[in-house]
């Protein structure tokens, strides 16, 4: 039988999670797609982080259909993002792919059953992937304040320190640290809400962060791609924001970007 390996994040894939079955936590966009493709998984379930823009929350899908991997996700409000365990335990499948469905993974189906069944079956790992470029970039550059653009919270660099940050990752904490991921002290950062979801899961950086006096908010799902700072900078609408960011005068529903060009004024 196949191993079946629960993760908090598709980040955390290792080497010896070659030809796994892998519950990961993660939003279902591209790149996760990428990371299970590069680590050569044999079937994977993500979240659907609230299916969102261009139906960005579930893009993995289609990306390792061509690959041949069964991928699936979950229901954003059946099982907290950031949280592998309450994924196997109370997910429910509400999307799949073809490679997914052909196997018997179906939505409504859970999460355990979907491994379960996924794990007695020979599948292939997948082929190593075309690279996706997951970038860290300026997207405002210069004096007084750079505009860091990141597609994931890993990719955040001591160099970051003070800035305004971007990140397209979603917003909740990983369910067995505890952590928000955010070892830099920057002056802001912002994270995609994946739809909140269930317990609001996609919220959950946010008072931990409040906690560290550091600045963050979340942008809508239905406004901006999981996964790509860029949408996230300049189609986000702000949907919560922490006390921190509060008092620099952040209002729920102003757009992302006029919210850090005012900033960028004041500094």
């Amino acid at each position: 039988m196949t191993a079946v390996v629960v993760l908090d994040s598709v980040t955390k894939l290792q080497a010896d999670h070659r030809s796994a079955v892998v519950i990961a936590a993660s939003h279902g966009g591209a790149y996760s797609g990428y990371l299970a493709a590069s680590a050569g998984i044999a079937a994977i379930i993500l979240n659907n982080a609230g299916i969102g823009k261009d139906a960005s929350g579930v893009a993995a899908l289609g990306y390792l259909q061509a690959y041949g991997v069964a991928a699936a996700a979950v229901d954003h409000f059946s099982a907290r993002i950031g949280d592998g365990a309450d994924m196997m335990d109370n997910g429910l499948i509400s999307h799949a792919n073809a490679c997914a469905l052909q196997h018997g993974c179906e939505p409504g189906m859970r999460v355990s059953q979907a491994a379960r069944l996924l794990a007695t079956l020979s599948l292939a790992p997948a082929q190593p992937p075309t690279a996706i470029n997951e970038s860290r970039h300026a997207l405002e550059a210069g004096a007084p304040v750079a505009i860091i653009g990141i597609d994931s919270v890993s990719l955040l660099s001591p160099d970051d320190k003070g800035a305004l940050v971007v990140t397209a990752s979603h917003g909740g904490l990983l369910a067995s640290s505890g952590s928000d991921s955010v070892d830099v002290p920057v002056r802001v950062i912002s994270f995609h809400d994946a739809g909140g979801g269930k317990d609001d899961a996609g919220y959950g950086r946010l008072p931990s962060l409040a906690r560290r006096g550091i600045a963050a908010v979340t942008v809508s799902a239905d406004s901006a791609r999981i996964g790509d700072a860029s949408s996230c900078y300049h189609d986000g609408v702000i949907s919560r924001a922490n006390e921190p960011a509060q008092k620099l005068g952040v209002k729920p529903g102003q757009t992302l970007k006029s919210f850090y060009a005012a900033l960028r004024v004041d500094s």
